[in-house]
């Protein structure tokens, strides 16, 4: 099969190549208005369209010199999704978005969970401009313009038009990487109705959805009134709901035991990891796992005091069997609860020719509701006199072990790690909601000229409540517990004792808990309700007492004045090809973004990250031209020569101003062949966030790159080498070349903004052939080069990335290890030893440069016959020659092309067959094996792992829809996708393919006269 998908995108670029044809797709397109490589009135005047990537008014055959797709309505519904990044990720440019999957549960950042954003190339959701109706949106994630897109009514979208290359100059930054732009229904007369429900194989991961238009015309036409409600609703998915992500099953790769690898001789032949099932970690436990002798491992399990059995140690903390916690019940929410309401209003009056007031109104509400992770704890001290401690655990006990390891006067009493699930999953409970409105007057100046006056208001906010946090001081003092000398019932220890204070010798304050003891008491004398660690299940007063929600509120608000005045010359001012075409304006656009965290956590007394408010705005004024010179037309070997521009000045009140521009050029020699492409600057300024972000804590797992296990998985493993060895020894580690973590904890650290950050630059340029040959009628076919070079990048590294950065550069003397904290010598307390990884700082800065290149093919078959019906074949496809990261100037390029999430090989296929009021789509979804490490890594460690798991399988998702007309006014359709049951790689949770699995929808529409424009 994979052959198959391979030779098929080849053979299209193959027929191309020999049938020396040509196209002009906006001449014949299909009804449906489905995907094609085609220009696509955004703004219709007369007989000339404005197209997405241009603000020229252009005939109806013009061929976007830039990369130009369209999704229509049609094949919106087909996907039997009804959420739209699912199903926009599904065609190459969108492949890296971030979908409801992203996230959920545990992947979901603060304040983020249910968030759904676009991002172009795989360069960042920072560089897609996302524009609704030609007109920016504001941004449903504080601190960024990246777009929210729940707040897209998905059936009041007519079509999706994607634009790629840089667009900078045609409308302002974020536009690096190309735009995405979503057409909406207007101008209705009558009255529209739809209702999909649809639900996975397995009875879960619903999805509803429920829409109504109506609208009216007036005056003769001339005014119209629109209103339209959505409402929608995602089902949450759990891990555990999928058979291979629970108990035993649940599988990942470690350290091969037969492996006879050094930190010197690599590459032996023998797999360094293996696949392990029954993974779990190797000294904690849901009911508390208890060390008597404080040896660094547990000797006894539960409350039933039973010896802790050990499975087979993996490293990095990990066991394959045994007592420890399953990490399966650690994975978590796979999709979000999602609500959605979306309410527009649309409006028109046509004064006369030479002015039309528009207005549009919108309030979108989401709510969100995902589960993570427990709070858990390493070694925390339990003094012998806890009468809850088991007694077969408190016979064990080795008298003076306390003041042997903790000095003079300390008590004796176990240590006790403990994952917290009897506590409750930790999760986010968000509501978002968007308002935003239009306002404008649009008309003609002469019959030449046009002009479209704009101001748009939006505001986002975000009441982010996280629920089942833990008080640090209420649990530390709930822990500490004896008997009470009045009743003898178990009672807290500061209720008796006035002086009380916490004594955890074990406890970082910068380790698993955020160090709330330095901040105020958040509870009064006598109130605090003891806590057993040995043991699951708390009463519910406990839980009440040591339980902690919290509520992040954040607003976002956005002002765009816009004044565009487009037409051409006449007939005074001539080419050979035709008038001169042209675009003037001025844009005015204020952002601001302000975050304001909860008053307990930002205090740093809750289990969960502290975080400091981020407040921010900035303001741009611009004004921007464009220019199309038709230079020849209608002559032998010229049936179409144009040539074209576009510039932008800015000036932010942030970074001050830039210029922008762009060329483009198109080509027909005869009418079957365009020949086009651009050239064009971008720059991308740094958002609020990067400027402004508050310091945030935050606790991650790190693989440290200097282990003994690490070392050849760098792309230079001799650069690594020298380094880690000059960087341990300087932190006392006897033997670098033997060096492991052996931790299981995550490490606390900070992000935050940068303020001196500059803009990004990027040089961009396409060049492809558009295809249409007349002996072959219905067929349209695009090819199109593209390449990115963006420098002066922003980039904020993973932690991971950070530590290995550091030791990867020329030199230790970089901004990455200035961001790693390292153990200095042997601490007096705590579970770090020298050279351990104690603490990270991560932010942007303008250090990285990013390059991109690739060819898009667009495909389009349409054949219409008197007897069997019209079928239509549809293709887009991808190849992704390069996609490589540069840290920092001078270091080592690496390459992502063929990695997880940006395939080398993508294509998006369906064939739609159409009989009076039947319809059938077959839609395929495939893209090839991607690999499971970095390049780099394997090609310095081919070895690493098995071949056969090299590389995560490619995706092949096959879908099937079917619809009937019922009369005029009525329409059922349903379908089955992924009707093989694709499931996702091997240890892989939502990989290749979705943990959805097989998933059938039916509905039904209702249009009650009238249609839209």
């Amino acid at each position: 099969m994979k052959l198959f998908a391979k030779a098929a995108l080849g053979a299209c670029v193959s027929f191309v190549a020999l049938s020396v044809s040509g196209i002009a797709f906006a001449q014949e397109q299909s009804a449906d208005e489905d995907v094609q490589a085609t220009s696509s009135d955004s703004s219709s005047q007369g007989d000339a369209i404005v197209v997405t990537g241009s603000r020229i008014a252009r005939p109806r055959d013009f061929t976007s010199p830039a990369p130009l797709v369209t999704i229509g309505a049609d094949r919106l519904q087909q996907s039997g999704s009804t959420n739209l990044t699912d199903i926009l990720t599904g065609y190459p440019a969108l492949v890296g978005s971030t979908t409801s999957g992203d996230t959920s549960g545990d992947d979901a950042s603060i304040g983020e969970a249910g968030l759904n954003l676009l991002n172009l190339r795989n360069l960042g959701t920072q560089r897609t401009l996302v524009l609704v109706d030609g007109r920016r949106h504001v941004s449903g994630s504080p601190g960024s313009q990246s777009v929210d897109i729940n707040t897209i009514p998905s059936d009041l979208v007519e079509r999706v038009e994607i634009v790629t290359g840089g667009a900078s100059a045609l409308y302002g930054a974020d536009a690096v990487t190309g735009v995405v732009n979503f057409i909406l229904k207007r101008d209705f007369e009558g009255l529209n109705a739809r209702a999909q429900a649809g639900i996975s194989q397995r009875g879960d991961s619903g999805q509803r959805l429920i829409s109504v238009t109506a609208g009216k015309n007036f005056l003769d036409g001339r005014a119209n009134l629109t209103l339209a409600y959505e409402y929608g609703e995602d089902d949450r998915l759990l891990s555990q709901q999928r058979s291979y992500l629970s108990g035993t099953r649940y599988q990942g790769f470690f350290p091969n035991p037969a492996d006879t690898e050094t930190g010197t001789q690599t590459n032996d032949g023998i797999p360094d990891r293996i696949l392990f099932n029954d993974l779990r970690y190797f000294d904690t436990t849901p009911d508390g796992a208890i060390d008597v002798d404080f040896d660094g491992a547990p000797d006894f399990y539960g409350a039933a005091g039973l010896p802790f059995v050990h499975g087979q140690y993996l490293g990095s903390g990990i066991d394959s069997g045994g007592s420890g916690t399953p990490l399966s019940r650690y994975a978590n929410d796979l999709r979000p609860d999602i609500t959605r309401h979306v309410v527009n209003l649309f409006g028109r009056f046509e004064v006369s020719p030479a002015l039309e007031i528009y207005a549009e109104g919108k309030y979108a509400r989401s709510k969100t509701f995902t589960l993570a992770q427990p709070t858990f704890d390493y070694y925390l001290f339990v003094p012998e006199d806890n009468p809850f401690i088991p007694d077969t655990v408190r016979s064990n006990i080795i008298p003076g072990i306390g003041e042997a390891v903790f000095g003079p006067g300390a008590p004796d009493g176990v240590l006790v790690t403990r994952d917290n699930f009897d506590f409750g999953q930790r999760g986010q409970d968000n509501l978002r909601e968007t308002w935003r409105g239009v306002i404008g007057a649009r008309g003609d100046i002469t019959s030449n000229l046009r002009y479209d006056l704009s101001y748009v208001y939006g505001r986002s906010t975000q009441r982010a409540h996280f629920v089942n946090d833990i008080y640090d001081d209420r649990f530390f003092a709930a822990l500490d517990v004896v008997n009470d000398p009045v009743t003898g019932n178990p009672t807290c220890r500061v209720n008796v004792d006035p002086n009380w204070t916490p004594f955890q010798p074990f406890q970082d304050p910068d380790g698993a808990r955020g160090g709330g003891l330095n901040g105020p008491v958040t509870f009064k004398p006598g109130e605090c309700v003891p806590i057993n660690l040995f043991g699951e299940g708390q009463s519910q007063e406990a839980l009440d007492f040591i339980r902690a929600d919290t509520l992040d509120r954040s607003k976002i608000e956005q002002h765009v004045v816009s004044a565009i005045v487009n037409g051409t010359f006449g007939n005074s001012f001539k080419l050979p090809g035709g008038e001169i075409g042209f675009a003037v304006g001025a844009e005015y656009r204020q952002e601001k973004s302000d975050f304001t965290s909860d008053p307990i956590a930002r205090q740093g007394l809750t289990f969960t990250n502290s975080i400091q408010p981020t407040r921010g705005k900035f303001s741009v004024k611009e004004v921007f031209g464009e220019i199309s010179l038709p230079i020849l037309a209608n002559l032998p070997f010229a049936e179409r020569l144009t040539l074209g521009g576009a510039a932008r000045y800015s000036d932010y009140s942030t970074i001050g101003s830039t210029t922008t521009w762009q060329i483009n050029g198109e080509y027909a020699p005869i009418r079957d062949i365009t020949f086009k492409g651009t050239y064009s600057r971008a720059i991308r300024a740094p958002n609020i966030d990067e400027l402004f972000g508050g310091q945030a804590q935050t606790f991650l797992f790190i693989t440290d790159p200097c282990q003994a296990d690490q070392i050849q998985n760098a792309i230079d493993p001799d650069l690594r080498r020298r380094n880690c060895e000059t960087l341990l020894s300087a932190n006392g580690v006897a033997d670098p070349a033997t060096f492991e973590d052996t931790r299981s904890t995550n490490i606390a650290g900070f992000v935050g903004g940068n303020r001196n950050l500059a803009e990004e630059r990027a040089t961009i340029w396409t060049a492809g052939v558009a295809l249409q040959p007349r002996f072959i009628p219905g067929l349209n076919v695009t090819l199109d080069w593209y390449d990115v070079k963006l420098k002066n990048a922003i980039n904020t590294v993973t932690a991971n990335q950070l530590a290995a950065l550091c030791v990867d550069q020329p030199t230790l003397d970089n901004v990455y290890c200035d961001g790693i904290d390292r153990q200095n010598g042997v601490p007096s307390s705590g579970t770090a030893e020298p050279g351990y990884i104690v603490g990270f700082r991560l932010g942007p800065q303008n250090v990285a440069a990013f390059t991109t290149s690739g060819l898009d093919v667009n495909v389009s078959y349409r054949l219409q016959t008197e007897k069997a019906g019209t079928f239509s074949l549809r293709l887009i496809g991808n190849y992704l020659e390069s996609l490589k990261t540069v840290a920092t100037p001078g270091a080592n390029p690496i390459e992502n092309a063929g990695t997880s999430f940006t395939p080398k090989y993508q294509a998006n296929a369906d064939l739609t067959w159409s009989k009076g009021p039947f319809t059938i789509n077959y839609g395929l979804s495939w893209f090839d094996k991607t690999s499971r490490y970095a390049l780099g890594t394997i090609a310095s460690n081919p070895d690493i792992v098995e071949k056969k798991y090299l590389y995560y399988k490619e995706r092949w998702v096959h879908d099937i829809y079917a619809s009937v007309d019922v009369g005029d006014r009525f329409q059922l359709f349903g379908g089955v996708n992924n009707f093989t049951d694709n499931k996702p790689g091997v240890a892989a949770d939502d990989y290749p393919v979705s943990a959805i699995g097989r998933y059938f929808f039916v509905g039904a529409k209702m249009n009650l006269g009238g249609k839209l424009r």
